[in-house]
């Protein structure tokens, strides 16, 4: 019984470590950027590491050719460039928790923290 208490205690301890190295983690992220492209770079979407928008670039060369009736053609650049981005910030967030792990798979672990979905 005092085994199980103590490993009680022990499992507390790195608890309490693991949530302050997930805080660290979530203002790193803050911090980085990503950078989802589409059209050979036409556009370009830029994410911070939590999957924030930053911004969202087009190249004017690009907006002088869908001036007109090629709205659509705009609309899918950005929603792929967003996506990839979006693939760029998972990536990022995989490795930040695999350093806080150890490379263990605590499956959920990412959105414990709400530092993915």
């Amino acid at each position: 019984m005092f085994d199980q208490l103590k490993n009680l205690g022990s499992l507390m301890k790195n608890a309490a470590a693991m949530r302050e190295k997930a805080e660290q983690m979530r203002a790193e992220l803050e911090k980085k950027t990503v950078t989802g492209e589409a059209g050979g770079g036409a556009v370009r979407v830029i994410l911070t590491g939590q999957a924030r928008c930053v911004s969202i670039e087009i190249d004017k060369n690009l907006m002088i050719g869908i001036a007109g009736d090629d709205k659509a053609v705009a609309e899918d650049l950005i929603t792929a460039a967003f996506n990839d981005a979006q693939v760029k910030v998972h990536e990022l967030l995989a490795e930040h928790v695999s350093e806080i792990t150890g490379g263990m798979d605590l499956g959920g672990l990412q959105g414990m923290m709400g530092l993915g979905d």
